[in-house]
């Protein structure tokens, strides 16, 4: 019976917070701000991006001159904020997900956070969660050189559990999330979120609408099972 490590990485929005609605109205009132008409389908594209991508695409796409880098932090630290601000009012868990949690931990799994937001984003959600208890590692954007859908984040988390990529899962919500896994080596759940479809997440290994499909013996199979070959 293999008794070795057992790891699962947990990305935050979309995963096990429930914050599109937030994060559409904070990054439409920050564009509108400075004339960047935002739509919702530009919106969708960006799940899973950082802030700095996500920034040049939407004033690209909607005629404008990305700004300087400087002056794109600003504005992502302003959108984040406004965000912020909307989740403190009522915190949007994820239906089930401190439930799976529960269990993992419970099963002897060893959790992180792999998360593209900032740090501040991450420590609101964790709290929000009340899930301190559970993570045993955390990395955001800023712990790494590359965003999603390069693996560094799921590697980094990987790296600071002590657990070898092979014996991770990664739990996830957007494809950039889901490439980013499996250039990790690293088999993916994908939750099929607001904004996603089945068809959009079908690479990866097992797609669920809610967290209480997901059993400590189907993250055991996954395991067993690796990356699909593809």
């Amino acid at each position: 019976m293999d008794t070795g490590p057992r790891a699962a990485i947990f990305d935050l929005d979309g995963t096990l917070v429930d914050s599109f609605d937030a994060h559409w109205r904070s990054w439409r009132d920050m564009c509108a701000r400075y004339g960047v008409t935002l739509t919702r389908e530009r919106f969708v594209r960006s799940f899973g991006m950082r802030n700095d991508r996500i920034i040049d695409m939407y004033w690209r796409e909607d005629g404008h001159e990305p700004p300087h880098a400087e002056r794109a932090r600003e504005h992502a630290d302003e959108k984040e904020a406004l965000y912020r601000a909307m989740v403190a009012e009522r915190f949007p868990a994820m239906e089930g997900g401190r439930e799976l949690l529960e269990r993992l931990h419970a099963a002897g799994w060893l959790l992180a956070v792999g998360t593209s937001g900032p740090p501040e984003n991450l420590r609101v959600a964790v709290k929000g969660l009340g899930a301190d208890r559970w993570f045993h590692a955390e990395v955001c954007g800023l712990d790494v050189e590359h965003g999603k859908p390069a693996p560094d984040i799921f590697l980094k988390a990987a790296e600071r559990l002590g657990v070898p990529p092979a014996r991770c899962v990664v739990v996830e919500d957007a494809v950039p999330g889901i490439d980013a896994a499996h250039a990790a080596g690293m088999p993916c759940v994908a939750i099929c979120s607001e904004g996603h479809t089945h068809a959009e997440l079908s690479s990866a290994e097992r797609v669920i609408d809610r967290f209480d499909e997901l059993t400590v013996g189907a993250m055991d199979a996954l395991l067993r099972g690796g990356m699909r070959v593809r």
